[in-house]
């Protein structure tokens, strides 16, 4: 499905907002007001167009500045923590686990160590390749780690309940 010029010219407006400050909070009545859409329409036009939902695309800055800070400079986790948006030190290394699978301190320690065979990769393929990979949400991924289940496993449960006619649980925020 294609989407009107002018509505992606909008979205582009929030998510350049988003980039160029991630550290603020960017709840969706914010960011559609930014757009001139309605919530509900920005929050769905915002993940047609860009394939991860507004939240999800902001931790992904998040995670990628935290990257770079860790990399690049000697400020403390913390330090690092609140520069890049985060309120609580806890949630940003559970976070930061979650989704780069492993903590803060070990990635600065790798980064740090690997930092001389790097420095003939244009910066540009290093950046891509240092992206957090955000294609599920992290509470899900959380969820599927504790009970152990798959992808796979998942689907197949979820067919089997609509073929059979039950209803879904609706998704918790």
């Amino acid at each position: 499905m294609t989407q009107d010029p002018e509505l992606l010219r909008r979205l582009l407006r929030a998510k350049d907002r988003m980039d160029a400050a991630s550290d603020e909070e960017w709840p969706i009545p914010r960011l559609a007001k930014v757009s001139g859409v309605s919530q509900a329409h920005f929050a769905r036009s915002f993940k047609d167009a860009f394939g991860v939902p507004p939240h999800r695309y902001l931790l992904t800055r998040r995670i990628e500045r935290a990257m770079a800070l860790l990399r690049d400079t000697d400020l403390s986790i913390t330090d690092i923590a609140f520069q890049t948006g985060w309120k609580s030190l806890g949630t940003f290394g559970r976070t930061f686990r979650d989704i780069m699978g492993e903590h803060p301190g070990a990635v600065r320690e790798r980064e740090k160590a690997a930092l001389h065979a790097l420095e003939l990769v244009p910066a540009c393929f290093v950046s891509a390749a240092h992206r957090p990979d955000l294609t599920i949400a992290v509470s899900e991924k959380r969820r599927r780690e504790a009970s152990g289940t798959n992808v796979i496993k998942q689907r197949r449960s979820h067919e089997s309940r609509r073929r059979n006619g039950r209803t879904l649980r609706p998704r918790s925020r």
